[in-house]
């Protein structure tokens, strides 16, 4: 990431070092994040997957890594963490998005006081929606399991 960061800037230095590019370089990142996701969420192991297997290895147990795969073999777990990756993109992609439009209509003074509210405003909605999402998610499995 901080590379890309610096990537960004030099990018932005060759057209001028315009200010609002400036300002907008960590939204780029996110925005490519985004995209990102959005691309590998109809892929048979999407973004998010290889987050969660990441931090199943990270617990340093066999058994964290076996119990994550059996996990994912589920297909109602397979449909949540694509469901995850979908959201996360688009909310990553809108953020990324917003901030562009509003470096490019408040002034600089403006966007660097308010720009970071809606960056974590957004990204807190993510987080509450991805426990949300994931609560009903176990709770249909959970309903189509028992036939209810």
């Amino acid at each position: 990431m901080i590379l890309a960061g610096i990537g960004l800037s030099l990018f932005a230095l060759l057209f001028g070092g315009s200010p609002k590019l400036l300002l907008v370089r960590e939204s780029l990142i996110s925005g490519l994040v985004g995209i990102a996701f959005l691309v590998s969420a109809p892929l048979s192991r999407p973004l998010v997957y290889y987050l969660a297997r990441a931090m199943a290895q990270r617990q340093e147990s066999e058994s964290a890594f076996n119990d994550f795969e059996e996990w994912w073999a589920q297909p109602g777990s397979q449909r949540m963490l694509r469901g995850i990756t979908w959201g996360w993109g688009a909310g990553l992609t809108l953020e990324a998005l917003l901030r562009g439009w509003l470096a490019w209509h408040w002034d600089a003074e403006r966007f660097l006081v308010l720009s970071p509210f809606v960056s974590y405003g957004l990204i807190g909605l993510l987080l509450l929606w991805t426990i949300w999402y994931r609560k009903r998610c176990d709770l249909n499995d959970s309903r189509s399991a028992t036939g209810v």
